[in-house]
């Protein structure tokens, strides 16, 4: 009869254990836990750490509330009807506060169902209302309207668009080799134009240096005097003298006749 006693006090014990141990639950950190009672989710939200639940009649699910990444590639078309595809990240967070909303009405699949097609919508609505040029030239504006159309249908859904980063615009070949060939062109603009710009200045300084040249040769006649012409003459003369060796030439030349005057001089 003890041995009995025993036997039904350890078996009781054991049940309770059981029970004590299957009342335990642990939420981990970074997530939140959705408590279902025979599959109805319960407005209780339990967060990171132990909790209690009923054995057998409540169970917890779990759902991450951390930040997540979602990378994405979509094609859609611009303004001027050239097909550019678009790769994207964005990270996206759950609201801690409204898991078992998510999950009553999403469930689990939440990013097959509900990121991945918002991110190709919007997308496609904001790449429509710029032409390709613009894409690229306008990035961060067009990754601002971007974020703001995404994250107004991720609200919707119990979830937080945290940030957005456009990381490639990708277009046809066609269009690549049209870019080139007009950046090319707008290139050899700018170096005709710089071209002209710099004759029109070497012709400048050389009308400027003619101008200048003439100015001086006018200064130089302007000086040029009767007196001027003498004091010259004078100067010739003066030369020629210191020069002379005191003999007189033997022949003469110019307008008359060549005369000896070696003769003359003798006599």
């Amino acid at each position: 009869m003890k041995y009995r006693k025993s036997i039904v006090g350890g078996l009781v014990a054991i049940v309770v254990l059981i029970l004590v141990f299957s009342s335990l639950t642990t939420v981990s950190s970074g997530n939140r836990g959705v408590l279902l009672q025979f599959g109805a989710v319960k407005p209780t939200i339990l967060s990171e750490g132990l909790h209690f639940r009923i054995p057998f009649m409540q169970t917890v699910q779990q759902i991450e509330v951390r930040v997540q990444k979602e990378e994405s590639s979509q094609s859609a078309a611009s303004k001027d009807l050239q097909i550019v595809t678009t790769k994207v990240a964005v990270n996206y967070s759950v609201d801690p506060e409204a898991v078992n909303k998510l999950y009553q009405e999403i469930g689990l699949d939440y990013r097959s169902r509900i990121v991945d097609p918002a991110i190709a919508e919007s997308l496609k609505a904001i790449t429509a209302q710029y032409t390709a040029e613009e894409l690229i030239s306008k990035r961060p504006e067009v990754s601002a309207e971007v974020k703001d159309m995404l994250g107004k249908k991720l609200t919707k859904y119990y979830m937080k668009l945290e940030d957005i980063n456009i990381k490639e615009f990708a277009f046809s070949e066609e269009f690549n080799k049209a870019i080139e060939a007009k950046q090319t062109a707008e290139q050899n603009a700018l170096k005709a134009k710089r071209d002209l710009e710099r004759v029109k200045i070497e012709a400048q300084q050389q009308v400027t240096q003619a101008q200048a040249e003439a100015q001086a040769l006018k200064l130089k006649k302007l000086e040029v005097t009767p007196e001027l012409i003498q004091l010259k003459q004078i100067e010739v003369q003066e030369k020629a003298l210191e020069k002379w060796d005191g003999k007189l030439p033997s022949v003469t030349g110019g307008a008359t006749p060549f005369i000896d005057v070696s003769g003359i001089t003798k006599k």
